[in-house]
């Protein structure tokens, strides 16, 4: 019987290959935001929906007591209390002023989230139920949040690379976070819309705020919007383009939570209508009730760390292989990522990850050859960022930006695109 074993193995590895969701060790539940009561609208309260047989469970967590102990999450030391004018000690509590955006990090069991009205990217130890904040860096750098909601964070996720992503309702800061170590946050820039979208524009208060964000085990972000439009993002481009309207919602539905279920649809559920689950048809946005048990929550929010199968992936290209994929517009050796991509406002940002302290150099060329900006770089710090301007008078267009380090080794060669 031993003699088998390996054989055994190798058989049940071959099965997990050949099936994507297998592969992934699907999460058959997913966290919600919700009230204490089933239509409230006080989204502080944790609870986790069993997917399998679309009960709830009890509060997880009361993210409401102001009195509840948070811990720095650099230093994991009791963190020291925050004051402001307008919303008092509320933001001291770890939902204070409600949370319409979080994500399942499986890898390290947390659930990052940012409350609406508090710019501040934050963490529960989903082991210990201890609250983490990041108390050295702000999310968004706005925190005063716009009348129309624009800039405020309802849309989150962990992708298929292991970083998180935020992104504001009117789209002009897609927001990265590092989940390892150190909580590094980057903004990306803003999404561009493709030109096919025509009227349907990613960045439209009437049709795109609000709702939810899913990612696929290809390198793309899906936003699921409030008035239930969907948009498919690429990392790599920003380029947001959109899919449709989900079909068969009834009247009133609002699309505020989404997360992938064991059979690669999307379960969405809305802040407004109680009782009211659907699953969603990626491939031709059709939504199917889905049966609930027991009490029915509204909710703010859901989240879980499956990824939708694409099925442009190869069966043995694991969601492993995926994390470990360099981030959009960056060299796979140095690990020197550049973005926004395509470019919007004739300047881009490059982020020298792991690299040698030294100078380098940043040369912009057009197609034809031609510099249109040289600069030297310091760099003494690991992740540092520098912004490089183009200038006013730079043509729309393709350009080539090459960095050398100080031995004129080219550390990063990569193609830009100025809108």
């Amino acid at each position: 019987m031993k003699k088998n074993l390996p054989l055994l193995s190798f058989v049940f590895t071959l099965v997990l290959l050949s099936n994507p969701l297998l592969a992934q060790q699907t999460d058959r539940f997913a966290y919600a935001i919700t009230d204490v009561q089933a239509n409230g609208f006080n989204w502080s309260y944790l609870r986790k929906l069993d997917l399998q047989t679309g009960t709830y469970s009890q509060v997880l967590l009361n993210g409401n007591d102001v009195n509840a102990v948070a811990f720095d999450a650099a230093t994991k030391k009791q963190a020291a209390p925050m004051t402001d004018a307008r919303f008092g000690p509320w933001v001291n509590a770890a939902f204070g002023t409600g949370v319409a955006a979080m994500a399942y990090d499986k890898r390290n069991n947390r659930l990052y989230y940012t409350p609406m009205f508090v710019d501040q990217l934050r963490y529960i130890d989903l082991k210990s139920m201890k609250v983490y904040y990041v108390t050295d860096d702000a999310f968004t750098g706005k925190p005063v949040k716009s009348s129309d909601q624009g800039n405020m964070v309802t849309r989150m996720v962990i992708a298929a690379d292991g970083y998180g992503y935020a992104m504001t309702n009117d789209a002009t800061q897609l927001i990265r976070f590092n989940t390892r170590k150190k909580n590094t946050i980057t903004d990306l820039g803003a999404i561009v819309d493709d030109p096919a979208n025509k009227n349907v524009s990613i960045h439209n208060s009437c049709s795109s705020y609000g709702g939810d964000m899913i990612a696929d085990d290809d390198g793309h972000l899906y936003v699921f919007s409030a008035r239930n439009n969907v948009f498919k993002i690429d990392l790599e481009s920003k380029v947001a383009a959109y899919l449709g309207v989900i079909k068969g919602l009834p009247n009133g539905f609002t699309v505020n939570g989404a997360a992938v279920d064991e059979n690669n649809r999307v379960l969405v559920a809305s802040a407004v209508q109680a009782g009211s689950y659907f699953t969603v048809d990626m491939k031709t946005l059709q939504a199917s009730p889905f049966v609930m048990n027991g009490t029915v929550w509204q909710s703010s929010d859901l989240a879980n760390s499956n990824l939708l199968v694409s099925g442009n992936k190869k069966q043995n290209e694991t969601v492993e292989l995926m994390r470990n994929k360099s981030v959009a517009g960056a060299d796979k050796t140095t690990r020197i990522s550049l973005f926004p991509n395509p470019v919007t406002d004739n300047q881009f940002v490059i982020q020298f990850g792991q690299v040698e302290a030294g100078s380098y150099t940043v040369q912009v060329t057009d197609v034809t050859g031609r510099q249109v900006l040289q600069q030297t770089v310091n760099v003494n710090t690991v992740n540092q960022v520098q912004r490089i301007k183009l200038g006013a008078s730079a043509a729309k267009g393709v350009y080539m930006v090459k960095v050398t380090d100080a031995g004129s080794k080219i550390t990063l060669n990569a193609k830009i695109v100025v809108q």
